[in-house]
């Protein structure tokens, strides 16, 4: 990488949904060079054009093939890229539309989308298999991209608030999915011994949020309740050029088009 690159998440909670509330006209307007979006839950030929084929952008799309309508995600980038793959090598998971990753000059981007989970029931248990394939990958990934010279950024819906800074009401949610002791743990080996950095805590180090997700049920977007799940979790010779790093938080409820908040980072040059 010889330039800056700014690189943006969104879990869109639906495209055909997102594109009807504001996500066409954000794209439209956004400096991103690149953009991973989550929970797409649609096939290309089911968007319109200008959603599946938008003007200026190479797109790679993962639907989901086991849960139709479910999961499903993206990578769009302003350069086309060198390489793209769908998966990381699980045969249970890379037909389910949670990982693709391309690769640019010096750089690959990857595009996640965690399973959420839901304690005492078998969404956890698919949750904790792909946590034990994935943490594995990662390794996997890091070590390849530093044999090659290249940094690597993998982000999304990691689905996992990682301290009590990342979620509004920790105390309540000690027991729930995406905050129990286990996760947080998992998360920590990705930081610590894997090596990713959490960029957006790496540039705000004592601040509590900045949170990307509010349920939809009561007044939570209006109380700022929420939780900060969308991460952008680079190498640290790519965290080291972090400059900037802004949760697109929307101005009222109403002008949201996802329960989520893009996530975007500026990487100087």
């Amino acid at each position: 990488m010889s330039s800056q690159v700014i690189i943006t998440t969104a879990n869109v909670n639906g495209l055909r949904a997102a594109s009807a509330k504001g996500y066409v006209e954000w794209l439209a307007a956004t400096s991103a060079d690149v953009v991973c979006l989550q929970e797409v839950r649609a096939e290309p030929q089911q968007l319109a054009a200008e959603v599946a084929a938008p003007a200026g952008w190479h797109v790679l799309w993962a639907p989901s093939k086991t849960a139709k309508g479910r999961a499903g995600v993206a990578v769009l980038s302003r350069a086309e890229p060198d390489r793209q793959k769908i998966g990381f090598g699980s045969d249970e998971f890379d037909g389910s539309g949670r990982y693709a990753e391309i690769d640019l000059p010096g750089l690959t981007v990857a595009s996640l989308y965690l399973p959420s989970g839901e304690v005492g029931t078998p969404r956890q248990d698919e949750k904790e298999r792909f946590m034990a394939e994935f943490i594995d990958y990662l390794k996997v990934l890091r070590e390849r991209a530093a044999a090659q010279g290249r940094e690597v950024v993998v982000c999304g819906d990691w689905n996992i608030a990682h301290q009590q800074a990342d979620l509004k009401n920790w105390k309540s949610n000690q027991k729930s999915a995406g905050f129990l002791p286990e996760e947080r743990a998992w998360l920590s080996r990705v930081f610590d011994e894997v090596g990713y950095v959490d960029t957006v805590r790496r540039l705000h180090p004592d601040v509590t949020g900045p949170y990307s997700w509010w349920s939809y049920r009561g007044r939570a977007f209006d109380a700022d309740s929420g939780w900060r799940i969308d991460y952008v979790a680079a190498t640290p010779g790519l965290a080291a050029r972090a400059t900037s790093a802004v949760v697109e938080r929307a101005a009222s409820h109403p002008e949201r088009w996802s329960d989520h908040a893009p996530v975007t980072v500026t990487f100087g040059a």
